[in-house]
């Protein structure tokens, strides 16, 4: 394996993105590297899909079917955690994975998060900024995706529009970027010879297993999950405004409905970032992913 390899598996919500992950680190000897923007938060497990195995590996990171897991569980709910902070954080793991001898197979479906390590972005590291936030707190979403329009175009059309906290903190980001106060961290970050790997699968089927996970969530406790996230917190933690979680919180009585229902818009978009990148490879199962993978790594 080359110093600098990396293989990324991509593809919307209920792929099967981390099972074909562990196969591939199984089969090359590499350990998985998340890129989920949810699952970095404590206590948000059932609804951000988290799988780990009882026990962590003996220095404490997390594993699943006894493969090492990295960047779950790193900040408490009410943490803010910027995307920033997540490339850091991410570029020391595969450094650490890379400099053990190991393959970094990073899985995720946040295509930003991705994005951010496949093509080492320079990100600005805009500070928050209370007058703005507060200016922009009354607005609607619609008017807030105009001005994120007006700022950032290509961002906002990949954006969730009616997330106002992301809408929110996507200007706030750009303005800085505009007026010229952005911090670049990307000059120093290393570029990998990467393998990106999607997983294709046709829209009845993912639906399907959406479903299917969601009912399977459900009966886990996702409803009590939520709960005490909400006991503790606070109805208002920007971390349950995500898919699974905001629906609860909201109490609706067709909850599980609107999950399944947000989460096939959500794979949609998903899927709409993804097939932007020519250099994804989509496989149809894991036996191709594997022979790509060896292709790659000889």
């Amino acid at each position: 394996m080359a110093a600098e390899q990396l293989i990324a598996v991509v593809g919307p919500t209920a792929s099967g993105k981390t099972a074909l992950a562990v196969r591939l680190a199984l089969a090359f000897d590499g350990e998985l590297v998340s890129a989920d923007s949810r699952q970095v938060y404590h206590g948000m497990d059932i609804g951000t899909g988290k799988e780990r195995d009882p026990l962590p590996g003996p220095d404490g990171v997390p594993t699943l079917l006894g493969v090492p897991q990295h960047l779950i569980d790193l900040v408490e709910s009410d943490e803010a955690f910027s995307l920033a902070d997540w490339q850091k954080r991410a570029f020391a793991v595969i450094a650490d994975v890379l400099g053990r001898g190991k393959l970094p197979i990073l899985v995720g479906g946040t295509g930003l998060y991705v994005k951010a390590v496949v093509d080492a972005l320079d990100l600005p590291d805009a500070p928050p900024d209370l007058g703005l936030r507060r200016r922009l707190e009354g607005k609607t979403s619609s008017e807030l995706l105009w001005e994120l329009r007006d700022l950032d175009p290509d961002k906002a059309k990949t954006i969730d529009r009616f997330n106002k906290r992301r809408l929110i903190r996507a200007i706030e980001i750009a303005r800085a970027a505009v007026a010229g106060e952005e911090h670049a961290v990307g000059k120093e970050w290393p570029h990998y010879d990467v393998l990106q790997i999607g997983i294709d699968l046709p829209r009845e089927e993912l639906y399907r297993r959406i479903d299917a996970r969601v009912d399977e969530q459900m009966a886990r406790g996702l409803a009590g999950e939520v709960a005490g996230l909400v006991k503790r917190y606070g109805k208002e933690l920007p971390a349950l405004s995500g898919i699974g979680y905001q629906e609860l919180v909201d109490s609706a009585p067709d909850a599980v409905q609107r999950i399944k229902f947000d989460t096939h818009a959500y794979a949609r978009r998903q899927m709409t970032w993804f097939r932007k990148d020519k250099r994804i490879h989509w496989v149809a199962d894991q036996e191709e992913a594997v022979a790509l993978a060896q292709v790659f790594l000889a």
